[in-house]
């Protein structure tokens, strides 16, 4: 198995899933592995409580981390002040119905290669009460080089931060990448926090994200947007800065 083939599997998949309708919602899909051994997993383990690759999959050998970036339109839909837009609403539940569906056929083709292997969902299974998951395809995209995380918690990557993660662990033995350079301003010590500007209630400041008020906001996004399937949504801080579509 190549890398090659897998990133050729999953453009076609995301291709053949946006036909239509749905094309214009999204980008190119960026895609990415690490290896399952990284040291990182168990440092990120020790850290914040993540598990690690060979616990999720015995034999592990990679994990795979897909980004699939939003198109322009739904970026710019939520640059103004006030509630989630309704696109950006729509676009977030498009693509973890996409990704989800995604992650399951990808495990499915390796299976049939004779690789055991399990996709993680886009979104879900983190503890209301601490803010913590089993898994974090943030810190997994990190590990194989997809991106660097903004002050804004969210992985920037060449396609900017607006954008959905997944990721799937598998015993295929695939080709890490490297990681990326520094690519938050801010962290590169160039003054920016157009991020923290950009969050009119205060749970984003330069020293970090309130996870507790954060969700607050994104929960009268989901009562807004009821007929949506109650999206917990909001991106403010990730639209209408230098690293929403691009890394800066």
């Amino acid at each position: 198995m190549r890398n090659e083939e897998v990133a050729s599997w999953i453009e076609c998949f995301v291709a053949s899933y946006g036909a239509g309708r749905l094309a214009k919602w999204w980008r190119k899909p960026l895609f990415a592995v690490a290896s399952a051994s990284d040291p990182f997993f168990s440092f990120f383990k020790k850290l914040h409580g993540f598990a690690e690759p060979c616990e999720l999959v015995e034999g592990a050998r990679s994990v795979i981390v897909v980004f699939l970036p939003f198109a322009k339109w739904v970026v710019v839909s939520n640059e103004s002040p006030g509630p989630a837009s309704r696109e950006w609403a729509r676009a977030y539940l498009e693509a973890n119905r996409l990704l989800h569906r995604m992650g399951e056929e990808l495990a499915k083709w390796l299976r049939s290669s004779g690789f055991k292997s399990t996709s993680i969902p886009p979104t879900g299974g983190f503890s209301l009460e601490e803010f913590k998951a089993e898994w974090s395809h943030r810190h997994a995209a990190y590990i194989a080089g997809l991106g660097t995380f903004g002050v804004h918690g969210l992985l920037i990557t060449e396609q900017g931060c607006c954008g959905r993660l997944t990721s799937l662990i598998t015993q295929a033995p695939l080709q890490p990448g490297r990681r990326s350079s520094e690519l938050c301003l801010h962290k590169a010590g160039e003054a920016c926090l157009k991020c923290v500007e950009k969050c009119a209630w205060g749970a984003l400041t330069p020293r970090g994200l309130d996870k507790g008020k954060c969700y607050e906001v994104c929960l009268t996004n989901a009562e807004r947007y009821e007929d949506l399937d109650c999206p917990d949504v909001c991106g403010k801080c990730a639209c209408g800065v230098p690293c929403s579509l691009r890394s800066p």
